[in-house]
């Protein structure tokens, strides 16, 4: 195949898609670009079909380090498993392309986007959708594209929409809004923002779903170019008699979901799903169509939820569509630690547990990013007991670190800035139990906790958890979903927000039809729904807390002149170490000659501010001091009176009348009063008046001695009772 290339200019950036020269051996491969920013998408399917009951699609995005020219950290110096950044990347690529592929397509579906160059201008990220709908529809995939993705910033000044923003762009942005799809339709929505109204919002995903059909334009110019010859994948298709044998029993399916309970629910499907399998199939049919037959009761229980709630406008649990489930909240729930807070919603709960400590602490990221880390650090836990099931606990699973970003990304736009409160801050949510919208329950605990803890957040957050049930024009929109209504309904909306607006939101989609008046509709009842969580969480604590608690650190911040700093460090750390093994406190100190120091208890910390402010201060006239003599000359004595600054007293004003000796007055590691009376402009030497003067010793009195006695008394070796010879005297 020859090498194929579609450039094009889109929102005032350059793009460009090329094939036929990388990768000829997957199914397809594309290199798509953004400025310089390049990045390899592969796609591959598998040569044989799977009995999966799922559709088995695989997504990797690999950082590689050298696509912004540095050597990987760590012992190994090559890239080991993937940052956060390239977990939630990959997630960002596979929950737009997945809703695009035929159902009953069973082969293995690998995606790789690889990072060749990264510019540190253009993110990679987005474009990745792109390279990978490309990819597949070279390889004439069963895939409903093109499909895209778009970033949205607006600009904080103008209020103008920017279509993938670069990093700088961003920075001055009040709102990152990921949004992916293809020309008719969005599958995928991830969104932070600093307060942004719900209006505002729906205009900016207005705004991306033009911008997602320009480049679905543009890609399909590119697969034109390629001339793809169609191709014939196997599509499995069930034996028809499956689905006559499981219709029967719909009615029984609809009233073992009438259950409130999750796990009496889950039992009562299971064992209905156990009966229709025994006494339905043969051990045979079970063990030939043991997939399809599962495919089919999920169906099943998918249509009696549905028709329930379509019908009969009421939910598995007995709710209401825009109703709220138990809320149950109690900020500092756990002693001791900095704060904490517990969160639950239905049968779904939550524990957040707050941590200060020095922003010395914070997380250093070592990736393509720009960004050199974070001071604010959420994370989530999904442990398997929370569903009442059995499994392996280990490094967190891809869900785990999306559900954490979401709930960081709430709340960062609330925390107040590092000047204002110089902390590094550890929220960790231990989800233990869980009956759907965990995250949410995740950012509702997280905010107590922080409150908990005492930090001045600008305003709390609450999180809600929004789905829809949609056949044909008939449309149901369910606040508070649970897992169940999730699982079988057609989107899962998460809205996140303090009073005055949306600081994050995430959307997955399976519904094809979902239109812009659904989705205001859902933002609408989702800020009810948000303000009714906030108004329970506020009766629980009304405000952050005034004091920190007693085991959290008090961390002070002081300011020294950045010449000053190798004084505070000394030879190899020397000076700074001392501090901290005299005092107990903690020392962080910052290039700009920005301090930070931080203590359990209050008097450790004043004292090594004291010993800080007294190494770097510089003495003034006028100023009097208890210093130490640290040397004498014959013209005056040193005296110490900061760490780093000696002045001299002169020996005529070491006491009072004429000293004949320094020696006669001080002694080296004497202390004595003394009080600045001028500082040399140029030079910096200091002069100083003793305030405690004594009185001058007397002078020794003086032998007289006759001029021809002078070597009588002369007691040196050899000379004594020597008799004295006359200059003229013969020899």
């Amino acid at each position: 195949m020859e090498k194929i290339v579609e450039s094009f200019e889109l929102y005032g950036k350059q793009y460009r898609l090329e094939t036929g020269e990388l990768a000829k051996q997957a199914t397809g491969a594309v290199v798509v670009t953004q400025g310089d920013t390049t990045v390899l998408v592969t796609a591959v399917i598998s040569k044989e079909e799977r009995d999966y009951d799922f559709f088995p699609l695989t997504v990797d995005f690999i950082e590689k380090m050298y696509a912004v020219g540095r050597i990987p950290g760590g012992y190994l110096k090559r890239e080991a498993r993937p940052s956060e950044k390239g977990t939630l990347t990959a997630r960002m690529i596979d929950r737009p392309i997945r809703p695009g592929f035929v159902d009953g397509f069973k082969r293995e579906v690998h995606i790789v986007a690889t990072t060749l160059v990264v510019d540190s201008v253009n993110p990679p990220d987005t474009i990745c959708v792109a390279g990978a709908s490309a990819a597949l529809m070279l390889g004439a995939a069963p895939f409903d594209g093109p499909a895209a993705c778009v970033r949205i910033a607006r600009d904080k000044d103008t209020h103008e929409f920017i279509v993938n923003p670069t990093f700088e762009e961003q920075e001055n942005s009040d709102l990152e809004l990921t949004i992916a799809g293809t020309a008719d339709y969005i599958s995928m929505v991830e969104a932070g923002a600093d307060e942004i109204p719900e209006d505002v919002m729906l205009e900016a995903m207005t705004f991306g779903q033009e911008a997602i059909s320009a480049f679905c334009e543009a890609q399909q110019r590119f697969i034109d170019k390629c001339n793809v010859e169609p191709r014939e994948w196997p599509v499995h298709v069930a034996d028809d008699s499956i689905k006559l044998r499981i219709e029967p029993f719909f009615d029984q399916m609809s009233a073992c979901l009438h259950d409130a309970d999750k796990l009496s629910r889950m039992q009562h499907v299971e064992e209905l799903k156990s009966h229709i399998m025994e006494t339905q199939f043969s051990d045979e049919e079970r063990d030939a169509w043991k997939a399809d037959i599962a495919a089919e009761l999920k169906s099943l229980e998918k249509k009696a939820m549905r028709a329930m709630v379509i019908s009969t406008g009421e939910r598995a649990d007995g709710r209401r569509p825009d109703e709220i489930r138990p809320l149950y909240i109690v900020p500092g729930y756990l002693p001791r630690v900095h704060g904490s807070g517990l969160f639950q919603r239905g049968q779904t709960q939550a524990l957040s547990i707050c941590t200060l400590g020095m922003l010395n602490e914070w997380q250093r990221l070592d990736t393509i990013d720009p960004v050199e880390g974070k001071r604010y650090m959420h994370q989530y836990n999904f442990p398997p007991y929370s569903t009442g099931e059995v499994g392996r606990m280990g490094a967190p699973k891809r869900r785990e670190i999306g559900h954490g970003a979401l709930a960081e990304r709430a709340l960062l736009p609330v925390l107040p800035n590092e000047d204002e409160f110089p902390y590094a801050i550890r929220v960790v949510s231990e989800i233990l139990e869980s009956n759907g919208s965990s995250s949410m329950a995740s950012t509702c605990g997280s905010t107590l906790a922080l409150m908990d803890a005492g930090v001045p957040i600008k305003a709390p957050v609450s999180g809600i958890a929004m789905g829809l049930i949609k056949e044909g024009d008939d449309v149901v929109i369910l606040s508070d979903i649970q897992g169940i209504e999730d699982f079988l309904g057609d989107m899962d909306f998460k809205v996140c927000g303090t009073e005055k607006g949306i600081t994050a939101l995430q959307m997955d989609n399976k519904a094809k039809g979902l239109s812009v008046d659904i989705l205001a509709r859902a933002l609408s009842q989702a800020k009810e729904g948000r303000a009714f969580i906030l108004n329970a969480m506020l009766e629980a604590i009304p405000e952050p807390r005034a004091e920190l608690s007693q085991f959290a650190p008090r961390i002070e911040t002081i300011h020294i002149p950045v010449d000053k700093i190798r004084d505070v460090i000394g030879s190899g750390g020397k000076v700074v170490r001392g501090i901290q093994e005299e005092t107990g406190a903690q020392i962080d100190i910052q290039e700009d000659g920005t301090i930070h120091i931080a203590a359990i208890e209050g008097p450790a910390g004043d004292a090594a501010k004291a010993m800080i402010l007294g190494i770097v201060k510089e003495p003034e006239v006028g100023e009097e001091f208890d210093g130490e003599v640290v040397g004498i000359k014959d013209f005056g004595a040193f005296v110490k009176l900061t760490p780093s600054k000696d002045g001299l007293l002169h020996i005529s004003r070491v006491a009072n009348g004429r000293v004949g000796k320094v020696e006669d007055v001080l002694n080296v590691g004497d202390v004595v009063k003394v009080k600045v009376i001028e500082v040399d402009a140029n030079s910096g030497k200091i002069s100083l008046d003793r305030l405690d003067k004594p009185d001058a010793p007397a002078a020794p009195a003086k032998e007289s001695h006759d001029k021809h006695e002078s070597r009588d008394g002369d007691k040196r070796p050899g000379r004594a009772n020597r008799t004295p010879r006359r200059r003229h005297e013969s020899k």
